[in-house]
C-alpha cells in the first residue's frame, strides 16, 4: 500500500512538474511543436528518474519517504500557484507599462528555479516580482494625467464619439466615449461561437465583428479567460456569464439561472439593466443581452464601492455599457480603478452603468479603433445604425 501511495504522489509531483514546464516553454514563445517535443523529452527523463527512483524505494524507509513527498507536493503546489499568479499578473501590467524587460527576466530567473526545484529562491523571486509590479503600477498612477489639449467637460455627449476630460472627486479622468441613440442605433451583441462553448472556443479582434455586422461602433463585450493564462488551460477563451447574440442564441444560460452577475438587455427602442442575471428570463424578442461584473450605477446611484477582487483596486483602462435615458453609451476610462470608473459614470450623469472587461481586452472602435485594438475577445457589444 505504501509503495502504491508513493508511486501517486511520484505521479502527482510529475505531472505538477510538466505544467510547470509549459509555462515557462510557452513564457519563452517557442513554436508548438517545439513545445511538444521539450515536453516528451522532459517527461521521459522524469519518467526514467522516477522509475529509478521507485527501484530504490524497496530498501529505504516508506514512511520517511511519504512524508518527503508530501512536503514536495505541498511546496510545488504552492510555487507553482504562486508563478502563475504573477504570471497574469504581469499580463494584466504590460499593456500600460513602457518598459517590463526587469520584470519579465524576474519571471524567467523563478521558472528556471522552479523547474529546478529550488522552491524557497523560486518563492523568494517570485514575491520580488509581486513588489516590482505593484510598485512600477503606483508610479505609473502617480504620474498618469489628462492631455493638455483635452477640454473639461463632464456632459455625455448627445451622439457620436467624443474624447473628453471628466472631473471627480476622486480626480480627473480620459475618457473616449460613443453615444448610440436608440431611435436611429440598434445595440447587438456578435460572438464569436455559435453556441456556448466552454474550452478552446474562437476568438476574433473588434474590428472584425464591426465589419461582419456593418456596424459603426464597438466595444469588447463580457470577462473571459484568455488563452494565454495558465490558469485557462482547461477552459481557453470561454466566458461563463449570460449572454444572447444578435443571432438570438443564448449562452451559458443553464449555469446563470440563479446568476448575481449584474445585466444590460437592449430591447430595440430602450434599455434595460438588471442587478442580477437571474431576474431575466430567455426571452429571444430582445436586440441582445450580456452580463459581466461589476455594476457601477444603477438608478443614477453609484452601486460600487470598492469592493471585490484585489485587481478591481488597480488602475487601468475600464470598458463600460451605460445609459441616460434612451441613449446608450460605451466607451473607456483611462487609468481608473474600477470604483474610480463608477465616479466618472455618476459624474456624466448616467443612469445606469456596467463594468466590461478590461486590461489586454480594451478596445473601442468608431471609425477606427480609438482604444485597442486589444487582444482577440469572444464578443463584442456594436452599433448598428437603424
Amino acid at each position: 500500500m505504501n509503495t502504491f501511495r508513493t508511486f501517486f504522489h511520484f505521479r502527482i509531483v510529475g505531472a505538477l512538474l510538466a505544467g510547470l514546464v509549459i509555462v515557462f516553454v510557452g513564457w519563452q514563445g517557442w513554436q508548438m511543436n517545439q513545445n511538444l517535443q521539450q515536453e516528451q523529452l522532459v517527461l521521459r527523463k522524469q519518467t526514467e528518474q522516477l522509475s529509478q527512483e521507485l527501484s530504490d524505494l524497496k530498501h529505504q524507509d516508506q514512511y520517511v519517504i511519504n512524508q518527503k513527498l508530501e512536503e514536495e507536493i505541498g511546496s510545488i503546489q504552492k510555487t507553482y500557484g504562486d508563478a502563475v499568479g504573477s504570471y497574469e499578473e504581469l499580463l494584466l501590467w504590460k499593456p500600460y507599462a513602457k518598459d517590463t524587460s526587469k520584470l519579465d527576466e524576474l519571471f524567467a530567473d523563478a521558472l528556471a528555479m522552479l523547474a529546478k526545484r529550488n522552491y524557497a529562491s523560486a518563492s523568494a523571486v517570485i514575491a520580488a516580482l509581486r513588489t516590482g509590479i505593484r510598485e512600477e503600477r503606483a508610479k505609473n498612477a502617480a504620474v498618469s494625467s489628462v492631455p493638455a489639449n483635452v477640454a473639461v467637460n463632464n456632459a455625455a455627449p448627445a451622439s457620436g464619439y467624443s474624447r473628453q476630460r471628466v472631473d471627480t472627486d476622486a480626480g480627473s479622468f480620459l475618457v473616449d466615449i460613443i453615444a448610440g441613440d436608440l431611435s436611429s442605433t440598434r445595440v447587438i451583441v456578435d460572438t464569436a461561437s455559435d453556441g456556448t462553448c466552454t474550452k478552446d472556443c474562437p476568438v476574433t479582434s473588434l474590428g472584425d465583428y464591426v465589419s461582419r455586422s456593418g456596424a459603426y461602433a464597438g466595444v469588447n463585450g463580457s470577462y473571459f479567460c484568455p488563452a494565454e493564462y495558465p490558469s485557462c488551460t482547461d477552459k481557453k477563451n470561454s466566458f461563463d456569464t449570460l449572454l444572447m447574440n444578435k443571432n438570438k442564441v443564448y449562452f451559458n444560460s443553464d449555469n446563470n439561472v440563479y446568476s448575481t452577475v449584474p445585466a444590460v438587455i437592449f430591447l430595440g427602442g430602450s434599455v434595460r439593466f438588471v442587478g442580477q442575471s437571474l431576474e431575466w428570463g430567455r426571452d429571444t424578442g430582445v436586440d441582445g443581452v450580456i452580463a459581466n461584473r461589476p455594476a457601477l450605477v444603477m438608478g443614477g446611484n453609484i452601486v460600487f464601492s470598492g469592493e471585490g477582487e484585489p485587481k478591481e483596486g488597480n488602475r487601468g483602462n475600464r470598458s463600460f455599457v451605460a445609459n441616460k435615458g434612451n441613449v446608450v453609451y460605451i466607451g473607456v476610462v483611462h487609468g481608473a480603478s474600477v470604483a474610480e470608473s463608477a465616479k466618472v459614470m455618476k459624474a456624466l450623469g448616467m443612469d445606469n452603468a456596467l463594468n466590461l472587461d478590461n486590461g489586454g481586452s480594451t478596445a473601442l472602435w468608431s471609425g477606427g479603433y480609438r482604444v485597442g485594438p486589444g487582444r482577440n475577445i469572444p464578443n463584442a457589444i456594436l452599433f448598428v445604425r437603424k
